[in-house]
């Protein structure tokens, strides 16, 4: 038996809460009953079903997740260091897993490049194959798909319950999301954010937004 282990994330173009590396290990003579469970890119399924398929899931192999937050999120970008970040997180899953074959959906432009850094930064021996969309053609990080998603589902969740209202998605696509930022930027500033990502272009603007607000209502 040869243990292969997925590598997806979640909540990557989020302005809000955390990115979440997800990593599904299973040994290669179950993969096939992936295929008998639906599984597919997590995007492609409904919430429901990715809930029901990330309980069978934990079942047939191990899940494991990485949460990253917005703090860290704003001073890797800083650096322009993103896809750095999130493939230090794919390589402490790879180490804490220790699979004989690793799969992962490549941020980096060049996936042959992804793969040869991830193995080197994992420390681990076995070989790594990335690809673009990988989450839509193998099954294994198809899984991970859906474990990362569900995971960053439930820490929106988590995060619209202690602020006390919906945050929508999280993503600038989001009508529901961005107006909720826009009346706590205008209201509170960002100093109590500590789940918004500061770094991002939408989040920036709004900052601007307000600052110029402030600046006019002091010149009258």
């Amino acid at each position: 038996m040869r243990s292969v282990l997925g590598l997806d994330e979640a909540g990557r173009g989020s302005v809000l809460g955390p990115l979440v590396i997800g990593g599904f290990s299973i040994d290669d003579h179950r993969i096939f009953r992936l295929a008998d469970l639906g599984v597919r890119d997590s995007k492609l399924l409904p919430s429901d079903r990715r809930e029901e398929i990330y309980a069978e899931l934990r079942t047939l192999g191990d899940c494991r997740t990485v949460h990253l937050g917005p703090a860290r999120i704003d001073t890797a970008v800083a650096k322009h260091g993103l896809n750095d970040l999130e493939i230090t997180a794919f390589a402490e899953l790879v180490r804490a897993v220790g699979p004989d074959e690793t799969r992962a959906d490549a941020c980096d432009p060049n996936a042959r490049r992804f793969a040869r850094v991830l193995k080197a930064r994992s420390g681990h021996p076995a070989p790594v194959k990335a690809r673009h969309h990988m989450d839509r053609d193998d099954l294994v990080v198809g899984a991970a798909s859906i474990v990362a998603k569900v995971e960053r589902d439930r820490a929106m969740e988590r995060l619209a319950a202690e602020i006390g209202e919906p945050v929508g998605s999280g993503y600038p696509s989001d009508p529901r999301t961005m107006e909720f930022v826009r009346r706590w930027i205008a209201s509170r500033g960002v100093q109590s954010a500590a789940w918004l990502r500061q770094s991002w272009a939408p989040t920036k603007r709004l900052i601007r937004e307000r600052s110029a607000r402030r600046l006019e209502e002091f010149d009258r």
